[in-house]
């Protein structure tokens, strides 16, 4: 074996490319199954210079996160289901203050505490539409150890780059299976740290200042030369507190618009094409794998299949999942999960063509699951 290629978790991979990206601070509780990041990350974290802390529950994690956040330091935690239910407050603040944080969520069976082992694809509404007025946070979904590590890259790139949470979405499958990564092919997002305003300029300084809706402020420090006013209620662009002022509902479109704007960039799908598909097929985590190999089948016995696997959830890719689209009458999203959850969100793309989901509950969707479904 090639001494670039080593046997990693996607757990272990999402560590490895948040210590690449320049990850500062974690705070983390262990939660199955996600615990494989949190142990890597209190391992190897202080041999990078960053610090790593074990929170007593995952409220505190995300909180001390969004502290060290507000201090410049480029944070990360990592859970699972019940703990991204206890994180959501906090994730809320973290939007609204505009401190970067990149969160993993590995999921696993609920509700609830649901099945602690068992692996699931059914947080994908959860993590998405988990704020109050339903603002776009930007998730990516890798499907394999070394998308673990790309993803995460690409995370901590955009949540500086935007002054955001930014979520990493696995799944138990990719988080705990061990493969082969080749060290030598992976693949990094540029290391980029939030802009910050010139040393001396603190008269006039606004936490919050921008020009054009899509503007990301530029960011100082808590303790720092400017004064900074860190709220999560409604404020102006100094960051008082105001009800519905029109400067205040400027502050809260631009919230929204400051990701939107970027969609585009973010849009990032891998696609196995057939440019005479007459089916499509979406999935994405390990479904994804899944899709893979029921498409080779599917070639196998004529037919003619294109599979896309997304990576960037959301914003959703819109223009790049209707060009896939394009001379297809089927498109097929395979998502394990109860009621097709992402199909849900992408299907209104598709008007002229018949969108069929096929989904589980408790079971990995296998590749004669696809096949069967194509076929018929």
């Amino acid at each position: 074996m090639s001494t670039s290629i080593k046997i990693r978790t996607g757990n272990q991979m999402i560590a490895e490319g948040a210590l690449h990206a320049g990850c500062q601070f974690f705070a983390g509780y262990p939660i199955t199954p996600a615990s494989g990041i949190y142990k890597s990350m209190i391992e190897e974290l202080p041999k990078h210079n960053g610090v790593a802390i074990s929170s007593p529950d995952e409220i505190s994690a995300l909180a001390y996160c969004i502290g060290a956040s507000a201090r410049g330091a480029k944070a990360m935690t990592a859970t699972s289901g019940p703990g991204w239910s206890l994180m959501i407050e906090t994730v809320q603040y973290a939007l609204m203050t505009e401190l970067p944080v990149v969160i993993a969520v590995v999921q696993r069976l609920g509700p609830s505490t649901g099945g602690a082992t068992q692996g699931a694809q059914g947080d994908i509404l959860l993590t998405e539409y988990c704020t109050s007025g339903a603002y776009t946070i930007p998730i990516f979904a890798p499907s394999t150890a070394e998308e673990c590590f790309e993803v995460t890259s690409l995370a901590m790139f955009w949540a500086e780059e935007l002054r955001t949470p930014v979520i990493v979405l696995s799944d138990k499958e990719i988080g705990m299976m061990s493969e082969d990564v080749d060290f030598d092919s992976l693949v990094s997002s540029p290391i980029n740290y939030r802009k910050q305003p010139d040393s001396g300029s603190a008269n006039g300084f606004k936490t919050y200042d921008f020009k054009t809706s899509s503007d990301v402020p530029l960011f100082s420090p808590v303790g720092g030369e400017h004064k900074t006013t860190i709220t999560g209620s409604a404020h102006d662009k100094k960051g008082s507190l105001q009800k519905n002022s029109p400067e205040t509902i400027e502050v809260l479109r631009h919230l929204q618009t400051k990701i939107t704007s970027r969609a585009e960039e973010m849009a990032f799908i891998k696609t196995d094409d057939d440019p005479n598909a007459d089916i499509l097929i979406i999935s994405f985590g390990i479904t994804a794998r899944t899709a893979r190999e029921a498409v080779k089948r599917a070639r196998e016995q004529g037919m003619r299949v294109r599979l896309v696997n997304v990576i960037s959830l959301f914003p959703i890719p819109e223009i790049l999942l209707k060009k896939a689209a394009r001379g297809v009458h089927t498109v097929f999203v395979a998502e394990e999960n109860l009621t097709g959850q992402y199909r849900s969100v992408i299907q209104h793309l598709f008007t002229d063509t018949t969108v069929i989901g096929i989904n589980s509950l408790g079971t990995m969707i296998t590749p004669n699951d696809i096949l069967e479904s194509i076929i018929l």
